[in-house]
Formats: C-alpha cells, structure tokens, sequence
C-alpha cells in the first residue's frame, strides 16, 4: 500500500516575542513572509514545506528544547559571510559528513535552524 503522507506541511517555533522574531526571520534570514494571521501566526514558505512562529501556544516554550528545523542552502559558504555581516556566529559547528555539510544557528528565541548544504543533489 502507498503511503498517504505526501509532504512536510510546516514546521512550527514557538516564540514570545513575535516582533523580534520577526524581524530576525526577515531582516537576518532575508524570507518572505507567505502569511501572517494577527500578527500571533507568521508562516515563510521555504521550498516545499513552510515555516511558522507563533506564541499562541503557551504550553509549548522556545528554545533549545523545542523544534528542530534543518534548512537546505544552495552555498553554505556565502550563508556564513551573509551572517557574519550581519553579526551571527554559528551556534555550532561547521561540520563536514561525506554527505553534507553544515552548522547551526540560533534565532533571539533560542530555535535552533541548521543550515544544510547537501554535496550530491541527487543524495
């Protein structure tokens, strides 16, 4: 039997402070907004999936104990000088597997995104 599962819908970040969050998203990471629900549901489509923050979830807190969200780039290399431009350090790494490369990254709630250059497109 196929599977009925298509495709990731969104991801979702909690965050408390939506104007901050926002404009790290946009200003930082340079992605569109694709919808904002009053301001308590932000989505960034990014790809094939979509990103949301929202502090409309109050059982569900920010930071390192949250969500994942792993971010493909086309050069990992120019992301790295495009936020050190903008003051953002790695969080952690580089690092380097025979598949990919990578590192992660912090937004000012404390959601960490990994950013992921994969080394074969077809992989």
């Amino acid at each position: 039997m196929k599977t009925q599962f298509e495709d990731v819908a969104f991801v979702v970040y909690p965050v408390s402070d939506m104007a901050r969050a926002r404009a790290f998203y946009a200003d930082v990471l340079e992605l569109q907004e694709t919808s904002n629900w009053e301001n308590i549901w932000v989505e960034y489509d990014i790809g094939h999936g979509t990103l949301a923050i929202t502090n409309s979830f109050p059982e569900r807190q920010p930071g390192a104990k949250g969500a994942l969200l792993g971010i493909e780039v086309k050069d990992l290399d120019a992301v790295a000088a495009l936020l050190a431009k903008k003051g953002i350090a790695w969080s952690s790494g580089p690092f380097d597997t025979p598949v990919c490369r990578g590192a992660s990254i912090k937004d000012p709630e404390g959601n960490e995104l990994i950013l992921h250059q994969r080394k074969n497109k077809n992989a």
